[in-house]
């Protein structure tokens, strides 16, 4: 039987009432939403809010309206990045950032001559509020950051960051790529100002979903231009939310499969789910450590990350190890830079990638007992 450890990159399997949710949207209403006046239409349409109600409760958003719809969390933080900053804003933000957050930085960098500062995470540890505080300046009009990093797993001290925003009235954009879902997120406690989604990962949901909180006191530029089934007299996007974020038809069997997937997140509760990666991430870490010539990377102790753990086996390229667990022992996991060629270099694995391991909601112990056996078998060879 073959043992899926990929989930920080797309989580598998879902739970059945998503399977059963997108059948069901596909079989039995299969129209648009916000284009028709008729029974199914209207079906939809209180699918899709019954998905932005969901999530808001996952995420304690008080105004469902205030999440948009998008198609991962890659063009939510676009949207984010390219909606609010202007030419010559300064943003800070962590050398623990994934290609989805850094590129659009570096763009906007170049095109609309906005300055970024990088706060160190010396070795994939969380970095410390302190020295992102000294980074800020008056023309800083953005902190944006990773919630927790996709190399490593490490957490970043989201409560003392917000304090620093709220201090400084500067508004806080988090990629919850790997969080949400997962770990219990709080956007008003939190001081979040944008929290960007995605469904496929630790919300358990499907490929091409995703979305924006963005709060009250932020206005954004929409990213696309284009209908959105009401008010269609207009020749500019409308100014109410979440109809001027959503041009065009959505991913309406991803949504139902969405809503499925965070009504049974809501059903199991984020407590329960996040004190099952805890405890499968304390006991991965521990076998890890004892397998011969293996070197893991980031904290050691599972208070400070989420399920995610990159490592290194002796010398051999991380794509050789991979290959040898998916072929002699079937069991699946990641090699490479992980698109975060910022997080690699403050582990100095930038020339060669590492290893990761993705926990899931559906692995156990069992399975890490597998995956520790083989990696000492391997070490051995």
């Amino acid at each position: 039987m073959n043992i899926y450890f990929d989930n920080a990159a797309t989580s598998y399997p879902k739970p059945e009432p998503v399977y059963e949710a997108v059948e069901y949207y596909m079989r039995y209403m299969g129209v648009s939403s916000g284009r028709g006046a008729y029974r199914r239409a209207l079906e939809v349409d209180n699918m899709v809010f019954k998905a932005r109600k969901h999530l808001s409760q996952l995420f304690k958003v008080s105004d469902v309206s205030r999440i948009g719809f998008t198609l991962n969390v890659t063009e939510s933080l676009n949207l984010a990045l390219k909606g609010f900053l202007r030419p010559g804003d300064h943003v800070v933000t962590s050398h623990m950032e994934h290609n989805a957050m850094w590129r659009p930085l570096k763009e906007l960098e170049r095109s609309k001559r906005i300055s970024i500062s990088v706060v160190p995470s010396p070795e994939g540890m969380p970095l410390k509020p302190a020295d992102l505080e000294q980074a800020i300046r008056p023309e800083t009009r953005l902190i944006a950051l990773t919630h927790a990093s996709n190399v490593t797993g490490t957490l970043m001290p989201l409560e003392q960051i917000g304090r620093v925003c709220r201090r400084y009235h500067i508004p806080l954009l988090v990629d919850a790529a790997q969080t949400a879902g997962v770990y219990p997120i709080d956007v008003e406690k939190l001081n979040i100002s944008m929290l960007a989604f995605t469904g496929h990962k630790g919300l358990l949901g499907l490929t091409g979903t995703g979305g924006l909180y963005i709060s009250p006191d932020l206005e954004l530029q929409p990213l696309k231009d284009g209908g959105t089934g009401g008010e269609s007299f207009l020749e500019h996007m409308p100014s109410h939310l979440p109809d001027r974020y959503e041009a065009g038809t959505p991913n309406l069997a991803g949504i139902a499969g969405l809503r499925a997937s965070a009504g049974y997140l809501l059903e199991q509760g984020i407590d329960r789910v996040w004190e099952h990666e805890q405890s499968l991430t304390e006991y991965c870490l521990k076998r890890l450590q004892e397998v011969s010539g293996l070197k893991l990377y980031g904290p050691l102790v599972s208070e400070q990350r989420v399920g995610v753990i990159s490592f290194n086996l002796k010398d051999y390229p991380p794509e050789d190890v991979a290959y040898a667990l998916d072929e002699n022992y079937g069991i699946m996991v990641r090699a490479g830079l992980h698109c975060s060629p910022q997080g690699h270099r403050c582990l100095g694995t930038e020339n060669k990638g590492t290893v990761r391991v993705g926990l899931g909601y559906f692995n156990n112990v069992e399975e890490i007992d597998k995956l520790s056996d083989a990696l000492e078998e391997i070490a051995s060879l």
